[in-house]
């Protein structure tokens, strides 16, 4: 089974399910984006659309690719609204979207599935308009070298470990540098019940 069959059969348990890491970038976004506005944003793995909810109160349009079709079902049943396009893309290949056209380009728990980093940068950097934003929220790399990595529990009790890429911090910066990008900002997001202030869930980074 790849990733986009296990995304899948993870769709209708998708949004109920305990899912701490998707819980706290959903936390992330809305606060690394509070109180901004933009006219069309781009939503790379939009899901069940757990951000787009929010995402398309703030813009003009909503433009949401993943590669599972049934969680892109998920989220066309949920949000019906007319500025709100979803479509099934493999980011892993040239983006069907206009050049120049985004203000706003997110990643949201995307690119730990991705190997070749460069690539979506440079698309990102093809697709935005000068002066605009990008978004990242992704699964902390502290996380990945303990072992960790996406994973969902089958009806039949079997657990399912999706296919990951260890990206350090680094190599995101390397990557957005080579398309002209600046780090405007970063922070790591540790589980809320975690009293003792342990290895950070989610990384998050903003360029320009």
């Amino acid at each position: 089974m790849n990733n986009s069959q296990a995304y899948n059969q993870w769709a209708e348990q998708y949004d109920s399910n305990n899912n701490k890491t998707r819980d706290l970038e959903a936390i992330a976004l809305r606060s690394v984006l509070a109180e901004r506005e933009f006219e069309h944003i781009l939503e790379i793995g939009c899901g069940t659309g757990k951000n787009s909810v929010w995402l398309k109160d703030r813009c003009t349009s909503l433009t949401g690719l993943d590669f599972s079709e049934e969680m892109l079902a998920k989220a066309k049943s949920k949000i019906p609204d007319a500025h709100v396009d979803f479509r099934w893309a493999d980011i892993r290949q040239p983006w069907a979207v206009p050049d120049g056209h985004f203000d706003l380009v997110t990643f949201s728990l995307v690119l730990e599935h991705i190997e070749d980093i460069e690539f979506i940068f440079a698309e990102v950097r093809r697709v935005l308009r000068p002066g605009g934003t990008v978004y990242l929220g992704e699964f902390h790399p502290f996380k990945q070298y303990l072992g960790s990595k996406a994973r969902f529990e089958m009806e039949n009790g079997d657990v399912f470990v999706l296919e990951c890429f260890n990206h350090h911090t680094s190599d995101f910066f390397a990557a957005a540098k080579k398309q002209g990008f600046r780090c405007a900002d970063l922070q790591e997001w540790t589980d809320n019940d975690d009293e003792h202030g342990g290895i950070p869930r989610v990384l998050t980074m903003v360029f320009v």
